[in-house]
């Protein structure tokens, strides 16, 4: 079965999304064959006047922690697990074109795109094209990681899961975080070379536990052979943060080897009271 514009289209409006901010996280393979490719997927969003966000992660950026910036409890081994490959001393900046592979074909159909806003992050960016694109990234930076996600609540925004689980689902860190959790810490290069910390999520293998508390406020319709699934933003962080309140370790993923869940679930890591960002 072949996908056209129009399907993808369709689907949009059928969710009731033209001309609302959506962040998409995807799998163009869940589609099945889909006539003119993620640039086909990236178009549909823009033709309903949506403005669409996306994460564009580029872990190339990350370096490894210095000794002096070891913190603890911050889901990292620092003894036993092999560090970032070796620093290349680039910095990141919001033009680059770096994209990690796994973040799929349509973020980096975004990234290519004349006109894309990215924000300010070394390696955990996102990037936006459309009308409110500048007002949903131009608050990202190194100590605000999500702060895309929340212009997007902010917004009246939603989160649509086309062909990927709830374990896709950045905004579920927020969720964290709006839960009393503090971010993860991991290290990148600032303006000047100097090592800086940088907010960072922490393990979501463990999201789809969260199924059962989203469910109420999911809508669904399928694309192709692709299962959609969306989630207005602002109440989803409600009511995760509520589940995660009420029991933390709800989060926890399967592998008992982990070492971000149980960090996490005791609240992250330890920052010492003069830590700037």
């Amino acid at each position: 079965m072949n996908v056209t514009q129009h399907d993808l289209r369709d689907a949009l409006r059928r969710l009731g999304l033209a001309g609302r901010v959506v962040c998409l996280h995807s799998s163009l393979r869940s589609f099945g064959r889909v006539e003119g490719g993620a640039a086909s997927v990236v178009g549909a969003f823009l033709e309903e006047d949506c403005t669409l966000l996306v994460p564009t992660f580029s872990s190339g950026f990350e370096v490894a922690p210095p000794p002096g910036m070891r913190l603890e409890r911050n889901g990292w081994n620092y003894d036993a697990r092999p560090a970032p490959e070796a620093d290349s001393g680039r910095i990141y900046t919001p033009a680059a074109h770096d994209i990690d592979r796994s973040m799929g074909a349509i973020p980096a159909e975004v990234i290519a795109r004349k006109g894309r806003v990215r924000g300010n992050h070394p390696f955990d960016s996102f990037a936006a094209l459309g009308a409110r694109a500048a007002e949903l990234v131009s608050g990202q930076k190194p100590s605000d990681v999500y702060a895309p996600l929340v212009a997007l609540a902010r917004a009246g925004g939603f989160v649509l899961l086309a062909g990927v689980g709830l374990e896709r689902m950045t905004l579920l860190h927020l969720a964290e975080r709006v839960a009393g959790r503090t971010l993860f810490r991991r290290w990148a290069r600032g303006a000047h070379g100097e090592t800086i910390y940088a907010e960072a999520g922490g393990c979501s293998e463990g999201f789809g536990n969260l199924e059962t508390v989203l469910r109420p406020i999911m809508r669904t319709t399928t694309v192709g052979e692709s299962f959609w699934r969306l989630f207005p933003a602002s109440e989803t962080i409600k009511l995760a943060a509520d589940a995660i309140r009420a029991e933390p370790r709800i989060t926890l993923c399967d592998d008992a080897s982990c070492e971000r869940c149980p960090d996490a679930v005791a609240g992250g890591p330890i920052l010492p009271g003069e830590l700037t960002l």
